[in-house]
């Protein structure tokens, strides 16, 4: 795929200007945005590729054993567009915040959309729970308020609020973190944006080329080899882990947010779908 050019904003400008300095400020540092209601990355409805995947694409999921609901998790939330899109495809939705304002915009928007025709549920499907929790994804404070075992038979990194919003530092962590809460049968679902950033410019939003997901899943919690302009050195990468995750499939959709469209019209992102190695 041709690197199409970089496009910055005034929205990317603010975001550079806001998180720079210690990187374990950040947390609070998104929570200040949601304060103030300096919000770029929230678009008022679910994200359309996770629409049209969960429509038309069933054949790249487990069936879950009769009797057991089916739970899944969208960390950086937001608003949970998405968390009550998945609870009308029948999941136990949980939308994970580190922001507590972002949470009171979450349960609002819940009351004022919950009869929009996106969030109904489709002839023969029970409707989910949904839980609104705060908490940081990293740690385990959380899933004391999540039913059952602590994992998840789906996880949606949509990228513009979650993994392009993470240091390149985290990237170690964050999938170490994903392959430890994914239930043993379970579907990461990766909306991978912006794939067509520079490293070099820095973030939030942070370069996501597929190449990145491709690096880390397989080697959860190592630390891979970059260069000094912040590019992935693949070409140093060790064999993956026996551990991480395993791609079933990568393609990019036919529809997504506006955000990840070129100024061509054409659709920059990708859709990338993990499991655990099959035994």
């Amino acid at each position: 795929m041709s690197e199409l050019p970089d496009q910055p904003t005034d929205a990317r400008e603010r975001l550079l200007s806001h998180f720079k300095g210690d990187e374990a400020e950040h947390g609070s540092k998104w929570d200040e945005l949601w304060k103030e209601g300096f919000l770029p990355w929230d678009k008022g409805f679910p994200s359309p590729a996770l629409v049209d995947l969960l429509a038309e694409r069933q054949d790249l999921f487990e069936e879950v054993p009769k009797g057991r609901r089916r739970k899944a998790l969208v960390p950086g939330c937001g608003k949970g567009y998405d968390v009550l899109l998945l609870s009308a495809h029948g999941y136990d939705a949980y939308g994970l915040e580190i922001s507590g304002k972002a949470l009171e915009a979450a349960k609002q928007n819940e009351k004022e959309t919950s009869g929009d025709d996106v969030y109904k549920p489709k002839d023969g499907v029970e409707k989910g729970s949904v839980t609104w929790l705060e908490g940081d994804y990293f740690k385990d404070d959380f899933l004391k308020n999540v039913e059952g075992d602590g994992v998840f038979d789906l996880i949606y990194d949509y990228t513009i609020k979650f993994l392009c919003a993470l240091p390149p530092s985290l990237r170690p962590a964050w999938s170490a973190r994903q392959v430890q809460l994914l239930a043993p049968e379970g579907r990461l679902i990766c909306l991978e944006f912006p794939t067509y950033k520079p490293p070099s410019t820095g973030g939030p939003p942070w370069a996501l080329p597929p190449k990145i997901y491709e690096a880390h899943l397989p080697r959860p919690g190592e630390r891979l080899p970059y260069g000094e302009d912040g590019s992935l050195r693949d070409d140093m990468l060790g064999k993956p882990s026996h551990l991480g995750l395993q791609r079933l499939a990568h393609f990019q959709p036919k529809r997504t947010h506006k955000i990840g469209y070129s100024a061509e019209g054409k659709v920059t992102d990708w859709v990338s779908v993990w499991s655990h190695p099959k035994s």
